[in-house]
């Protein structure tokens, strides 16, 4: 990558990034402004174009790198389970460590999931329906359902853990602590009644 490239890339990041940076608990994306990004960013609002069709598009873009993010940490979780921990503790840890740390991007998801803009609630979607899908995976791979029954399992736990995280948001460092005892508690009686539906029970 040339030199122009480069600076060019630098250029888009700070606009991500700066966009990411004001959104908060009483600032939503729709509310903000090109100019506003744009000096947050410290370009002219006329060279916003050049990386961005329109606000719209920057939003988009931080759509997707929210979900890569938290599907990346959920991977990495994955992979660092021992025999003292369990999966969904271990899962639902790392959850809760990307919403401390990534508060404005998991208020980014949560607000355009149900946003009145039908493109960015369609690229929300397609982020969940990505980590619905890993987690599908991940399931079949370790238990005896099918993919298809990996699925619905995986579609509940995530339903359940989004929603929880919305709590979560707003909540100190104890309260998430419980709330995370509990949410743990909760897929944990989904994965054995799952367990007990799918693989155990006789046919109807």
């Amino acid at each position: 990558m040339g030199i122009r490239a480069q600076q060019k890339e630098k250029t888009r990041r700070a606009l991500i990034d700066a966009a990411l940076s004001q959104l908060c608990a009483e600032q939503s994306f729709g509310s903000l402004s090109l100019r506003e990004v744009s000096r947050e960013a410290g370009i002219a609002p006329t060279s916003f174009y050049r990386h961005f069709k329109d606000m719209d598009e920057l939003g988009l873009t931080l759509v997707d790198e929210a979900g890569l993010a938290l599907r990346q940490m959920m991977r990495k979780a994955r992979q660092r389970i021992t025999k003292d921990r369990s999966v969904i503790i271990t899962s639902i840890d790392t959850f809760m460590e990307f919403i401390e740390s990534n508060s404005n991007v998991f208020r980014l998801l949560l607000r355009e999931r149900s946003g009145t803009s039908a493109a960015f609630r369609a690229a929300v979607a397609r982020e969940i329906h990505h980590f619905i899908q890993e987690l599908s995976e991940y399931i079949e791979k370790t238990t005896e359902c099918t993919l298809e029954q990996a699925n619905i399992q995986a579609e509940a736990m995530v339903t359940i853990v989004f929603n929880a995280g919305a709590e979560a948001l707003d909540m100190t460092k104890a309260q998430r602590k419980v709330l995370s005892e509990k949410i743990v508690w909760q897929l944990r009686l989904l994965a054995k009644g799952a367990d007990f539906y799918f693989t155990k029970r006789a046919p109807s």
